[in-house]
């Protein structure tokens, strides 16, 4: 927009104008209707077009003795489509306006300056984890495992922020922050697989047209369910609009969700989550005298050997093969054998959060299993909370919250949606009727068409939502050649889902993503 004029929903400070990027006036695509917002309609009871309402603030950054200079563009972009009536042109149709958080780095030169695209997952969770977690120039105190913090909690600048290296883009997809369908469009409309990919390549489209983008290194940062959107971006951007990328950071990685789910029939995830299990009971003194390296190697050896052999056979198991079988798996996972025998050697991972320390009153965190919560009733089969998120989700609320407004100068009065739970709950997955929910082929795919692209897999041994022998299992069937090998990194912190809660995994982690970002990018 060209002045200080919003809607109720999305105003600029007082005296303050909104803009585009790169000082331009906000726009639609190429035939689109950017009129003026207001919540007033014309004499026909039409709806005003909605219009971008981004905000422009200045910074500055202080890494070591250095203090570098940077601007923050936060807001909304009109999502349109165009329409088509008997076959002619009819003009562009909002269907939603996208909440996005763009950080670049003042006086750089955009064409050797890489931009990295960065979401959550969920689906149906905000960037906010990413960005005040990990990658923006501001990160949120959140405390740790022993150590938490009491509201109201605090922002600090992060000297390890990937802004240093790459400008960011944080993007929330719809009914996700302050993202919303427009009026008269189904919020359901963008709650799938198709949808959300081709409305969050939208966005990534639009920003990097719109600030002359197109010939920088550009990468993508996706976490969790966002690792799965990252890896269908990257076939997606390159069939529709011929954007290749050049690196994807996958962070707490699933892109075969039948690696994760314990579906009838589907003995996969109970082998693929057997070293997890070690692991969090080795933290939990299960595993006395032993180091978590020597628990691993055990666990991920029988995990890709005798046990999913073992699952297969079923009842054709002799009894003295059942036995040591029961012994073998209550061992790595500090279970008691009776539990391992009546649940027939198939340990589901909520319950497992839920048994573990079942005789202390406690359950731990499927999140992170660093973290434990007591439990009302003792004699629960799935714990009632998970004690990891209850730790994060005070802290990172109200830090943006806070931030959004104060910092980057832009208000809003719809609720900051950190986690829409009926997303997650309602989300389509159509397009993958009778098979399982994968883009390892998309990813494939996207990596043989363009050899340069670089791929690294983040870890936590802890993470009971997206573990870690899963995403080597996936890894190691990517269909593409030998030679590209080469191009997948996995790294591994001691730590869980987001493993940047651990201070030593954040440090660790952050100069990681940059040196990935630095052996990403083209050889000058």
């Amino acid at each position: 927009m060209a002045d200080g004029t919003h809607d109720a929903t999305g105003s600029a400070p007082s005296g303050e104008k909104a803009h585009a990027p790169s000082g331009e006036k906000a726009h639609a695509p190429s035939g689109g209707n950017a009129g003026a917002a207001s919540p007033e309609k014309s004499e026909t009871s039409k709806p005003v077009d909605p219009t971008d309402d981004l905000v422009e603030r200045k910074h500055t950054l202080t890494v070591g003795r250095k203090q570098l200079a940077y601007t923050s563009w936060t807001g909304r972009i009109v999502l349109r489509e165009e329409l088509l009536e008997d076959g002619k042109a009819a003009g562009f149709k909002p269907k939603a306006t996208v909440f996005v958080t763009a950080y670049t780095l003042d006086g750089a030169d955009a064409r050797k300056r890489p931009v990295t695209f960065a979401f959550n997952g969920g689906p149906g969770s905000s960037s906010v984890w990413l960005h005040l977690g990990l990658l923006g120039p501001r990160r949120v105190v959140s405390g740790d495992v022993g150590v938490p913090v009491p509201p109201p909690y605090d922002l600090v600048d992060n000297a390890e922020s990937l802004l240093i290296h790459s400008d960011l883009v944080f993007i929330d997809p719809v009914a996700t922050g302050y993202s919303r369908a427009v009026d008269g469009v189904k919020p359901a409309d963008f709650h799938g697989f198709t949808r959300d990919i081709e409305s969050v390549a939208e966005v990534i489209r639009l920003w990097t047209s719109r600030n002359g983008r197109w010939m920088s290194p550009k990468l993508l940062a996706g976490e969790s369910y966002g690792t799965l959107r990252a890896a269908g971006l990257a076939s997606h951007l390159q069939e529709r609009y011929g954007m290749y990328l050049n690196g994807i950071a996958l962070i707490s990685s699933v892109l075969d969700l039948g690696t994760i789910m314990f579906n009838e029939g589907n003995d996969v995830p109970y082998a693929l989550y057997l070293p997890t299990y070690a692991a969090v009971a080795h933290y939990h003194g299960k595993h006395p005298g032993r180091t978590l390296g020597e628990v691993l190697h055990e666990a991920e050896a029988y995990a890709a050997g005798d046990y999913p052999r073992v699952l297969a056979r079923g009842h054709r198991l002799s009894p003295a093969e059942r036995r040591a079988a029961v012994a073998k798996v209550a061992r790595l996972t500090g279970l008691r054998r009776e539990y391992i025998d009546r649940v027939d050697l198939r340990v589901e991972h909520v319950r497992f959060f839920t048994e573990l320390l079942r005789d202390r009153g406690l359950s731990v965190g499927r999140l992170d299993a660093r973290f434990t919560g007591s439990e009302p009733d003792g004699g629960r089969e799935l714990f009632s909370a998970d004690p990891s998120y209850s730790h994060i989700a005070g802290p990172y609320s109200a830090a943006l919250n806070q931030y959004v407004r104060t910092e980057l100068g832009y208000e809003n009065d719809l609720p900051y949606e950190i986690l829409a739970g009926p997303v997650n709950e309602a989300w389509s997955y159509r397009e993958f009727e009778g098979r399982s929910v994968s883009v390892v082929g998309q990813l494939g795919a996207a990596m043989r068409a363009n050899p340069h692209l670089k791929v690294h897999i983040a870890c936590g041994y802890y993470d009971g939502a997206t573990p870690h022998f899963a995403a080597e299992h996936v890894a190691a069937h990517l269909p593409i050649p030998g030679e590209l090998r080469a191009n997948v990194e996995l790294a591994h912190y001691e730590a869980g889902h987001m493993m940047y809660v651990h201070e030593p995994s954040r440090i660790r982690q952050s100069a990681a993503l940059a040196d990935f970002l630095r052996r990403s990018m083209p050889v000058a």
